[in-house]
């Protein structure tokens, strides 16, 4: 079975519009569509709260045709236009779908960020994790909300196995960011964000690009948009994550990224999983 979770950063702006930057994003997700995946994960749609227009559904299904989706959005209290996620699946699924809130603090369980879709062997949950904010000043509610969604995989996980992607917002160890010592109090680098993603893995779940890929260097997910020349110097991080309950690591076939040309921000993850070992 095949799996792609990839931060698209604006839905609308992919869909419909006609800056380089869309033009991009639609080569993209034209990329992502040539790898027949089952099921396709996308993160920051800000979409409205109503969710996609009848527009962005019909270039949806022309591109990926034979698909369902299920979608999430941000809600009052929440921001409007902010956060959500998306789940694109083969029509053949039938999965159970929910909505999970894990009593959050602030307003991040109305920001859109976590679908659950519930297969015959295992769960597919899909997280837009929050960022700590450009002065940390999120930082407290990140470091909370790391410990209940943690709760939430591990009661998912007492259930069936686990299939976590999304944009974690956090790279876990050195080795997942080019510049480590100039990044030491950058958001997605302290030691809290990283700390609380080592609980998470130390409760049960296994990181499965380091599963297949070992301790290889210089492999990001992202590279700042800001800074012109970050991906032309593959100056990024890791930071998109596909993660498995440990006792279905052994069916991980592949775990990898998609080449997204030369738009910077996040690049797509893919992962290609043996259901007969699970």
């Amino acid at each position: 079975m095949k799996f792609i979770s990839w931060n698209i950063d604006s839905l609308n702006a992919a869909l419909t519009g006609d800056s380089p930057r869309a033009l991009m994003s639609r080569d993209v997700l034209n990329t992502i569509n040539d790898y027949d995946a089952d099921v396709i994960a996308i993160q920051e749609t800000k979409l409205p709260a109503k969710g996609p227009s009848k527009k962005h559904s019909e270039i949806l299904f022309d591109i990926f045709k034979g698909y369902k989706y299920e979608w999430v959005s941000s809600k009052e209290p929440a921001r409007k236009g902010y956060s959500g996620n998306m789940v694109l699946y083969k029509e053949k699924f039938e999965p159970v779908v929910s909505y999970p809130e894990i009593n959050a603090p602030s307003t991040m369980d109305y920001e859109g960020r976590i679908i659950t879709l519930e297969f015959d062997k295992f769960f597919l949950t899909q997280v837009y994790t929050p960022n700590a904010g450009s002065k940390l000043e999120r930082l407290p509610d990140r470091q909370e909300w790391d410990i209940k969604y943690t709760d939430y995989l591990k009661d998912l996980d007492k259930i069936k196995p686990i299939i976590a992607t999304g944009d974690f917002n956090v790279a876990h160890k050195e080795i997942d960011l080019a510049h480590p010592a100039n990044n030491r109090f950058s958001a997605g680098f302290t030691d809290e964000e990283r700390a609380g993603f080592s609980e998470l893995l130390k409760s049960g779940f296994t990181d499965t690009f380091r599963y297949i890929h070992g301790d290889v260097e210089g492999v990001y997910s992202w590279w700042a948009q800001r800074a012109k020349t970050s991906k032309i110097n593959n100056s990024g991080w890791r930071i998109d994550y596909f993660l498995v309950s440990d006792r279905i690591a052994k069916a991980v076939l592949k775990s990898e990224m998609v080449d997204s040309g030369p738009r910077q921000d996040h690049a797509p993850i893919y992962m290609e999983l043996d259901l007969d070992l699970i």
